[in-house]
């Protein structure tokens, strides 16, 4: 399951405080704080978190060393090299599973526009501005695995939320309908 930090007007099974991931931009710095009608940051989840880590690469290693020096014993030392290299394959690939979580993507409902914002693991931003009143939400009900989250305004779409499971999925979906909904009645 994912995790979504949520601001204002979100409620879900996955929902908790909201705790900001990023240092606000200039621009984040000057807008009115008070006209964000729902802001949401969703990232992937990892289910290994560091301390586990930490005891998963002991018990790789303790595992590897013992093997390598049993072989070793054997007369067999170029294995050990290789259990060596399997602890270094190990760590990478999780090195590699870890930076990737890095990545996020903001959703934030202001009066006049829908921003979603993507900051991929290595720290770049894309962004998307989408005018709410003509905007259109797009998920299967009920959702499969790859039903895609799509945002559609003014003929330019967009996926979001693609690391969500497709339950997670839906609730965004519904949750976002509801806060344009009532934006909606209340500019009425």
């Amino acid at each position: 399951m994912a995790n979504a930090q949520v601001a204002t007007g979100f409620a879900g099974a996955w929902a908790v405080a909201y705790i900001p991931a990023v240092t606000p931009s200039p621009a984040d710095q000057t807008r009115d704080k008070s006209t964000v009608l729902f802001d949401v940051i969703l990232t992937p989840h990892r289910s290994l978190g560091a301390p586990g880590f930490v005891i998963l690469m002991t018990v790789v290693a303790a595992v590897n060393i013992g093997l390598g020096v049993s072989f070793t014993l054997q007369g067999a030392w170029p294995i050990f090299g290789f259990c060596g290299l399997d602890v270094l394959l190990f760590y990478v690939m999780f090195s590699l599973n870890y930076r990737s979580a890095r990545m996020f993507e903001r959703i934030r409902l202001l009066p006049d526009e829908l921003i979603v914002e993507r900051h991929d693991a290595r720290g770049r931003k894309e962004s998307w501005s989408l005018q709410p009143y003509w905007l259109r939400i797009a998920i299967d009900d009920p959702p499969d695995h790859h039903s895609p989250l799509v945002l559609s305004s003014h003929g330019r779409s967009l996926a979001i939320g693609s690391f969500l499971t497709a339950t997670e999925r839906f609730d965004l979906a519904r949750a976002l309908g509801q806060a344009l909904r009532s934006q909606r009645g209340m500019d009425a």
